[in-house]
């Protein structure tokens, strides 16, 4: 219940962002123009945000005689959280990781790499599906793909506007000579990614500790999760996988954000060693 208040007051905050945006960039005219993107973006960033999510990562469905062995864990694990089973889909890259998205428990998918089934045992994919179904199960993967979504909607308005103050296009009538033009637009182009990311970084820390505690209560086995999360720290970083970094927070392990020159300063995950200390009482495995 409190993850869909969480993701109303998200979308009813992002919209008053747009808004504030288009009437700042062309007054009137721009905040008409706003009010239809934001009523746009907030019914397909509901329904298709996870498709999104997936569709950004290279996720491809997978079927059960191509993966029998995650097709197996997953419907252990759902049953034992007594949640619907998730549609898998795979990832087809080395850097292990995985991530959980959709809108409900109904509408549910959680996508894994090649990387992380070659370098974890079954005990240890286990911890990490259960973390995932921990995310479903906790319904927090609608305002985590929203949050996706919408940063990466924000910082692409943010471009646009840019670019068409630059080539004058923006415009408002009379009310132009009181907006700021090309330095107002180089504002917005820095504030709404800057913005977007702060948003991810307020809600995701604290879901990645509750997920793997909930990951935790589905097994009966924190030190799988604890295992694989040393696994995944240690091959990650010898084979990084890069992503947009509106999308960086879906995943189990922080990934590299492409194009984003201070992304170690808007990390959206807890420090490895917390989680450990966490899951087992010590921050080494």
């Amino acid at each position: 219940m409190w993850n869909n208040v969480k993701t109303t007051i998200l979308l009813a905050g992002m919209t008053g962002l747009v808004l504030a945006i288009g009437n700042l960039w062309a007054g009137k005219n721009g905040l008409v123009l706003a009010l239809v993107i934001a009523a746009v973006m907030n019914l397909g960033t509901y329904f298709f945000s996870d498709k999104i999510a997936l569709a950004s990562s290279g996720a491809q469905p997978i079927s059960r005689e191509d993966g029998p062995r995650i097709y197996q864990i997953v419907e252990r694990l759902a049953a034992k959280a007594n949640i619907p089973v998730p549609k898998i889909y795979f990832i087809p890259t080395d850097s292990p990781n995985a991530f959980a998205t959709g809108r409900n428990p109904s509408h549910a998918s959680v996508a894994v790499t090649r990387g992380i089934l070659e370098i974890c045992d079954d005990e240890e994919i286990e911890g990490v599906l259960a973390h995932e179904l921990g995310h479903v199960k906790n319904r927090d993967i609608l305002t985590s793909c929203v949050v996706a979504t919408l940063a990466g909607a924000i910082t692409v308005i943010g471009r646009m506007i840019w670019y068409a103050e630059l080539f004058g296009l923006g415009g408002g009538g009379r009310d132009d000579e009181r907006r700021g033009g090309a330095l107002s637009a180089l504002a917005m182009m820095i504030l709404a990614p800057l913005a977007a990311t702060l948003i991810q970084l307020a809600i995701s820390r604290s879901r990645e500790y509750e997920a793997d505690h909930t990951g935790a209560e589905i097994t009966g086995n924190p030190m799988g999760l604890a295992r694989a999360l040393d696994k995944i720290d240690k091959w990650a970083k010898q084979i990084p996988m890069q992503v947009s970094p509106s999308m960086a927070h879906l995943y189990i392990y922080q990934p590299l954000t492409s194009g984003e020159i201070f992304s170690s300063l808007f990390s959206t995950h807890p420090p490895i060693r917390k989680r450990f200390e966490r899951l087992i009482g010590r921050d080494f495995v």
